[in-house]
């Protein structure tokens, strides 16, 4: 659990260091299928060349992302304006994403002030792991903004939903599959991996999406289920050691 009663959850990632398109999906699954929008916000864009910045852009629109992404620089004032326009009285936004990213950073610049804690970055331009409470400040334009501790690892906790939505390119190629409960995994006549293959959908994407698929089926799974599935994998390796001794 992260927060209760979000409108919209603000992805931050920096484009110096940190983009990371897989991680990127992982966020935008579970922001959904809690109800939330998402937005993406990709900061210290001055730390790169506009190329690269332009090369990401293009990636996260090609994974099918439609959300409002926004770039960003707290060091030129770049998008700061437009994220301000964008944060609307009596909703209340989530930033979240890993540490150093420049989450208190930026809300010190919507405030206006030094609220929350932060650290001078190093020399690569990283951040520093500072914020270790969530908290909640209502800017002067009445939106509400919640800090959170940098992400050291988000897991996928059975959410169907949110990877329908996040996967909606995936999921329209899957009408076409011969099977109805096709997997898309190897089965003949299976439309998604015939796409795949025609390069009409990303490969990583793809994969990234089984991926997914595959850790929110397993913790959709109840206790009982799991126990029963460990203790039928450690039976098959004392089996399978019993044969290699034979």
């Amino acid at each position: 659990m992260i927060a209760a009663n979000v409108d919209t959850v603000i992805i931050v990632q920096s484009c110096h260091y940190d983009f990371n398109l897989k991680r990127l999906e992982r966020y935008l699954v579970m922001v959904r299928d809690g109800g939330a929008d998402p937005c993406v916000l990709l900061t210290k864009a001055d730390l790169v060349e506009p190329y690269v910045l332009a090369s990401q852009l293009a990636e996260i629109r090609a994974a099918g992302v439609t959300d409002p992404v926004l770039t960003i620089s707290t060091v030129t004032q770049e998008g700061i304006a437009d994220l301000e326009r964008a944060l609307l009285p009596s909703k209340t936004y989530c930033f979240v994403g890993s540490s150093g990213v420049g989450k208190s950073t930026l809300i010190n610049q919507l405030i206006g002030r030094d609220r929350l804690q932060t650290k001078a970055v190093s020399g690569t331009g990283e951040g520093r792991h500072t914020t270790v409470r969530r908290e909640l400040i209502v800017l002067e334009g009445g939106a509400l903004v919640i800090d959170n501790p940098g992400m050291r690892e988000f897991g996928i906790l059975g959410a169907e939903s949110g990877i329908g939505d996040s996967f909606s390119d995936i999921i329209g190629f899957a009408t076409e599959c011969r099977y109805r409960n096709c997997s898309h995994a190897g089965e003949p006549g299976c439309a998604v991996l015939e796409a795949v293959n025609a390069g009409a959908l990303s490969r990583e994407h793809y994969d990234n999406y089984l991926k997914l698929r595959g850790e929110s089926e397993f913790h959709e799974m109840s206790y009982a289920e799991k126990r029963k599935r460990d203790r039928d994998f450690g039976k098959y390796i004392k089996s399978a050691k019993k044969d290699l001794d034979h």
